[in-house]
Formats: structure tokens, C-alpha cells, sequence
């Protein structure tokens, strides 16, 4: 009887996003004993290992070819190979490729280790200043700006700090477009070319961030991350009211009702009152919070 070998393993391996230092000495084992690092961009993880002093064999693993690539990948693990599963920088998975294979690798029974270490998120919200005890990582917003805002028009009232990454070029848009549907006032924190010798931290206003943006090129040089604060009024919920089924539904009775009938509905099923039922209505029927004033709408 012919015994079969022992399946290998997969490490999902953080790498730093900009300071070489910032790379575990786990993480510096998991690559050097890899087998095969599977890798988003070969030249750059080719980069990363010269200056580690290790050489390895580099299979290419991105969003255009992770399909085709893991059956191969899940083959060689199944004979007892292990691999190492890197991004550009940072950890994979997060706004980078790596789900299938990692997905495909469960599905067969093989072991995936986790070696954490860097991520742009982590390093923001740590430093940023905003509440921190929940957030929520939407990865990169529509490069299109009526798709950016109906995105952002989802989030309008998610009460968790939000964090975006953003390509320098849309910087200013994104902006601009996270101040007219957000709000001037809400505050956020740019995080610019974080962990690396130019490292920066905008902290301000949106609407003070939006215009530093047109005064200042230094600010959309770099990789570029961005951390906004939360709805403070949906922070107001009774527990156990998701802010998120509340917008969908809101948008729903917005599509089909009037504001102030549509309010009454929204009180009723998330025990609102008039007044954050209202307020949300015209939100939604883009109208500002004076019409809420002059409705005569009651609490």
C-alpha cells in the first residue's frame, strides 16, 4: 500500500509595507523555509528577499491569474510542499489577492498559519486619533465619482470609523466627495507613505483635508490610506439596531414614500424617534437638516 504524503502547509506571511524592520522574525522564517513564495508582483517580493539574504523560487499569484494558479498551488501543497502566500506589502488578502487559495487550501484539508505583522490599516487607525473600539475597511472606493458617492451614501451613517486606501491621482475627488456626502465637519486622519522615510499624518476636518489637498502636492505622493470618523448620531442607536439593514431600508421607503411617511415606518420598526427617522429621510431625499427644522417634526 502505497502511503500518501503528508499534506504541507500554507503560511499567509505579512510583509512590511515600507520599513524593512517591521518584518517579524516569523515572517522572516516562513519565507525562508517556504518551499515556493507565491506572490503577488515577483520583482517586488524578489526585492524584498535580496535584501533578506534569501533565495527562493517565486511563483506569480495576482487578481488576473489566482484562478488558473491554484489548482497547481493546492497540488504541490497536497504532496507535502509548503508555501508562502505574500502581497506587495502588507498582509495578504486585505485589498489584495490570496481568498481563493486560501479558500481552495481550506476546502482540501491543508494547514494555514497566519504570520501577522504590517498592514496600512492597523498602522492608521492606531495613530489617527479617532475611536478605534470598531471600525470598518472598505478597500478602495469607485474610481468614478457618482459610483464613489452612492458608495459613500451607504456609509453615511455607519456609526464605525471608516478606513479607505486611495490611488494618489483620486485624492483630491475622493475627498471632495467624502465632504459633500459625510460632511464638512467629520473628522479623518490621511495617513501618507505610512512606515517610510516621508511618512505623514494629515489630521483635520474633511472639509480642511479636502482643501489641503488642492494646496499641498505632497499630500497625494505615496501610498495613501484614509480613516474617517464615524456617524456620532447613529452612535445614538439603541443596541442591537444594525445601522447598516437601518440605510438599506430607509433607502428602500425612500424610494417609494414621501419623507414624512416614510420616517413614520422607519421609527416604528427601529424604535427611532420622529426626529432621527425624519432627518434621515431627507438625507436621502437630499434635502439638508434645515427642512427638518422648518417640518415641524417632533421627537
Amino acid at each position: 500500500m502505497v502511503q500518501q504524503p503528508k499534506p504541507g502547509r500554507l503560511d499567509v506571511v505579512a510583509t512590511p509595507i515600507g520599513n524593512l524592520d517591521d518584518l517579524s522574525p516569523r515572517g522572516r522564517a516562513a519565507l525562508a523555509e517556504a518551499d515556493v513564495i507565491a506572490a503577488e508582483d515577483t520583482r517586488r517580493t524578489l526585492q524584498l528577499l535580496n535584501a533578506l539574504g534569501i533565495a527562493k523560487p517565486l511563483v506569480s499569484l495576482h487578481e488576473h491569474n489566482e484562478r488558473a494558479q491554484t489548482a497547481g498551488l493546492i497540488e504541490r501543497l497536497r504532496r507535502g510542499e509548503r508555501i508562502a502566500l505574500v502581497s506587495d506589502a502588507g498582509t495578504p488578502l486585505l485589498s489584495d489577492p490570496g481568498h481563493e487559495l486560501v479558500a481552495a487550501a481550506v476546502a482540501a484539508g491543508v494547514e494555514v498559519r497566519p504570520i501577522p505583522g504590517p498592514t496600512a490599516i492597523a498602522a492608521l487607525l492606531s495613530a489617527s486619533g479617532l475611536p478605534t473600539a470598531r471600525f470598518a475597511f472598505e478597500g478602495f472606493l469607485p474610481a468614478k465619482s457618482a459610483a464613489r458617492q452612492a458608495a459613500l451614501r451607504a456609509l453615511q451613517h455607519d456609526p464605525r470609523t471608516l478606513v479607505f486606501f486611495e490611488a494618489p491621482h483620486r485624492l483630491s475627488d475622493s475627498l471632495a466627495d467624502l465632504r459633500d456626502v459625510l460632511g464638512p465637519e467629520r473628522l479623518a486622519c490621511i495617513g501618507r507613505e505610512l512606515t517610510k522615510v516621508y511618512e505623514t499624518l494629515y489630521r483635520g476636518s474633511l472639509a480642511n483635508l479636502a482643501a489641503l489637498s488642492l494646496q499641498d502636492n505632497d499630500i497625494s505622493r505615496g501610498e495613501i490610506s484614509i480613516a474617517v470618523a464615524g456617524n456620532v448620531s447613529s452612535a445614538d442607536l439603541e443596541p442591537g439596531v444594525d445601522p447598516i439593514r437601518l440605510q438599506r431600508v430607509a433607502e428602500l421607503l425612500a424610494a417609494e414614500l414621501p419623507p414624512s411617511r416614510a420616517a413614520a415606518i422607519l421609527a416604528e420598526v427601529f424604535d427611532l424617534t420622529r426626529k432621527q427617522a425624519y432627518e434621515r429621510m431627507l438625507t436621502l431625499s437630499g434635502k439638508n437638516n434645515g427642512d427638518a427644522a422648518e417640518s415641524g417634526e417632533k421627537n
